[in-house]
């Protein structure tokens, strides 16, 4: 399925069919990733009596709830709401579900304890200027897909390098790790608010999505991504990224 995407007198052509899916699943297991001190999610049928909604236990339908938390249970795309007082929805934030996108890899830097994503970094990485940075960090190994990363202080993006991102227009970032800021940072959440650039001008239309896995076999370069999202009111949601390889001419 062949379709022509038009932006800023820029013709990309991609394959809707040919998808490569930068998301990690949710499982009701201990080996879900997980982040923030949080139990595993749980995904288990519902009980009402002596009916049990499972078709193995005799109910017609599989019939579960779901307990998780979107920011610590896997993929999920959060909006400027994640950090104010006052209420943004990630459902009415994000309108639009196409962009152009840019993937780039980088070796955090060794800075005393902790490992940093530069503003330097990005800038030699970036190649182009696109709607969308998406950020795969090394060593980058399927252990992301369920790499339990509390009390591990991961590697997170400097003050200055979000700010720069957020300086340059791209509205969406999206990175394979728990969070673009530091693990214990005492709540300052200072990449969090140099990329929304709150609260001095808070760019509504931005979002941050975290815990994308990205196979060390999609290249560096550009794409289109899709970026889906549930219906949730709420900061956050669980979310989907996709990439579309531009294709030749």
């Amino acid at each position: 399925m062949i379709t022509n995407i038009h932006y800023k007198n820029v013709t990309y052509r991609v394959d809707l069919s040919e998808s490569l899916d930068i998301s990690i699943p949710l499982r009701a297991t201990d080996e879900n990733v997980n982040a923030w001190y949080i139990p595993a999610p749980k995904i288990e049928p519902v009980i009402d009596g002596d009916w049990i909604g499972k078709v193995s236990e005799g109910a017609s339908t599989n019939f579960n709830n779901i307990y998780f938390n979107p920011h610590g249970h896997g993929t999920h795309t959060e909006c400027i709401g994640h950090i104010t007082n006052e209420f943004y929805s990630i459902n009415q934030t994000l309108k639009q579900f196409f962009f152009t996108a840019e993937l780039v890899t980088i070796h955090p830097e060794k800075q005393e304890d902790d490992f940093v994503i530069t503003k330097n970094q990005i800038k030699t990485a970036l190649q182009t200027n696109p709607q969308a940075l998406i950020i795969r960090t090394f060593p980058n190994t399927e252990e992301k897909c369920s790499k339990q990363y509390s009390h591990t202080n991961w590697p997170y993006v400097s003050e200055e390098a979000a700010l720069y991102i957020s300086e340059i227009g791209i509205a969406h970032l999206l990175i394979d790790l728990p969070s673009v800021d530091k693990e214990k940072d005492e709540g300052k959440l200072l990449a969090h608010r140099a990329f929304w650039n709150y609260p001095e001008a808070p760019r509504l239309e931005a979002t941050i999505t975290e815990m994308i896995f990205v196979k060390n076999e999609i290249l560096d370069g550009n794409y289109i991504l899709n970026l889906q999202i549930a219906s949730f009111e709420n900061d956050a949601s669980p979310s989907k990224p996709v990439l579309y390889k531009i294709l030749k001419s």
